[in-house]
């Protein structure tokens, strides 16, 4: 299989879909690898290295498009690249249907074979492919929520760990999954009071176990977080609902009760935010202020550090990018159901079902396709 490597053009992302040594892997296996000159630079990886591994460097993604036959990638398409897919062309990268219709439409008329990093899963029920990022995300969070909290960002001037004399900052994360206890992580190292809440009795006896002390759990309902974010100086949104578009737990009225300069950096934005009033930002614009709140809901978050997660995520999604190309999609699916759990749009058909529903679009099973 000719497999393609575009350079992501998305506003500060320096990812990139195969590392050197992935490729070298692929070309290992008897397959050929395109990859777009400078497509790995902003992570580290100079387009000699991709040379040695044997793949060929094409200029711009045009010709990426027009010849492979998969395509590996990061971020979802944008409309520019969407307008260079293929009907019977496979499409391997991060998607986030649910809350973007104009990405669906466009890759039901492609016509293309749309697999999503986010949505394959592994026999434990767990996100193998978002897991990586999801680490990445979460570590992030109150590394740049400390930064808005600082008064030249608009924020309250508060210092997450605080001093001696004077209390640390107030940090409320909203979910306890992967990104949650990241951001419990790194929140707690800098000595931050922290609170998680979450709805999963299993996930708070967790965290209560190996934060002991160190944090606050409380169980979600809607009166828990008004009255913990009216207290709050950074709240991390970390909630997650599989392919689906994630809940809001923060009102536009619950804005009105925080305090002036408190943050909100909102780590579910890709799945179209947590708080009633997040919309995407950019890393070359960061933040926007609502009712005195400071926003942060950059959508690759973890382009920011591109060099790590880029190989945190190629050692996850490698396996079955070689599974795929080795075997094709069909037979790859149907030899495992967690890659074929990825399959979100085939030939014009919605194969991922929280994504027809947000959309109100005709789901069809991947199962039904493939037999």
């Amino acid at each position: 299989m000719l497999v393609g490597v575009p350079k992501e053009i998305k506003d500060n992302e320096f990812r990139v879909g195969m590392t050197p040594a992935a490729v070298a892997e692929l070309v290992h296996h008897g397959h050929g690898a395109m990859v777009e000159k400078g497509a790995g630079v902003g992570s580290g990886s100079p387009d000699e290295e991709y040379a040695r591994a044997g793949a060929e460097l094409v200029d711009g993604p045009s010709e990426i498009f027009a010849r492979a036959e998969m395509i590996v990638k990061v971020k979802e398409p944008l409309a520019k690249e969407r307008k260079l897919l293929r009907r019977g062309q496979i499409l391997f990268t991060y998607l986030h249907l649910a809350p973007d219709l104009a990405q669906t439409q466009d890759l039901i008329a492609s016509g293309a074979t749309c697999i999503a990093y986010e949505t394959v899963t592994d026999p434990q029920g767990h996100l193998p492919l978002l897991t990586p990022m999801s680490e990445v995300a979460g570590r992030l969070a109150p590394q740049v929520g400390a930064h808005s909290l600082e008064k030249a960002q608009g924020g309250r001037g508060v210092l997450l760990g605080g001093v001696p004399g004077v209390a640390a900052a107030n940090v409320l994360i909203l979910g306890g999954g992967v990104s949650g206890t990241h951001a419990a992580t790194i929140a707690v190292g800098m000595g931050a009071s922290v609170t998680v809440v979450d709805r999963s009795h299993e996930a708070l006896r967790r965290l209560s176990a190996q934060f002991g002390s160190a944090l606050r759990t409380v169980y979600s309902t809607r009166a828990s977080i008004a009255d913990l974010v009216r207290h709050a100086d950074l709240v991390i949104g970390a909630v997650l609902l599989p392919g689906a578009a994630a809940p809001k737990l923060i009102t536009r009225a619950m804005l009105k009760t925080m305090r002036p300069g408190a943050v909100i950096v909102d780590v579910a934005i890709d799945q179209g935010g947590c708080c009633e009033t997040s919309r995407p930002t950019t890393h070359s614009d960061p933040t926007y202020v609502v009712d005195g709140i400071v926003h942060y809901c950059v959508a690759n978050m973890p382009g920011a550090v591109a060099r790590t997660s880029t190989f945190a995520l190629n050692h996850a999604t490698l396996p079955f990018t070689l599974a795929i190309a080795d075997k094709g999609w069909r037979r790859a699916l149907l030899d495992d159901p967690h890659l074929r759990a990825g399959l979100n749009v085939h030939d014009g058909k919605v194969t991922c079902e929280p994504v027809a529903a947000a959309h109100g679009l005709k789901w069809v099973s991947a199962e039904s396709l493939l037999s």
